[in-house]
């Protein structure tokens, strides 16, 4: 599926509305360059679960949780994970085989170590159609992610 948004209003709405439908378990992995508004849909999904936290990319941490909605939250951020062992010292798999819904950015950055189920999301910007312009493509893998066409 593809969206087209043309501010960041749009981008979280677009979270806001996935959000609303994402299953105990699922794994959302997005990719796009900086800036592109990985957090923002970030934001939205978490809005979507019922999450009111401030949510901000755990760069420097790795990951963080969030409760408080009808499903926790376990964000991550793999951009300065240099080698999968990183991330697996962390728990990895017992975060993203739980019944939270866990989103990473950057995602390609460790394609080696992710399960073969999962929402991949791309975000490219073009700015010949605007600054705030974005391309947001939506791939399942898996067929656990066919409720995603309800968007």
């Amino acid at each position: 599926m593809e969206f087209e948004v043309y501010n960041v209003d749009s981008t979280t709405q677009l979270g806001i509305n996935l959000g609303k439908l994402l299953q105990a378990g699922d794994i959302i992995c997005l990719t796009g360059d900086l800036g592109a508004g990985k957090t923002h849909i970030t934001k939205g999904i978490a809005l979507g679960l019922g999450i009111n936290d401030n949510i901000t990319s755990p760069t420097f941490t790795i990951v963080n949780e969030y409760e408080g909605g009808r499903l926790k939250l376990n964000h991550f951020d793999v951009y300065r994970v240099s080698d999968p062992d990183e991330i697996y010292a962390i728990g990895f798999d017992d975060y993203i085989f739980s019944d939270a819904v866990s989103i990473i950015e950057w995602a390609n950055y460790i394609e080696e170590i992710l399960p073969q189920d999962l929402l991949h999301i791309s975000i490219k910007k073009d700015l010949e159609k605007g600054e705030d312009y974005r391309k947001i493509i939506l791939t399942p893998y898996g067929d656990r992610y066919n409720y995603i066409k309800e968007l």
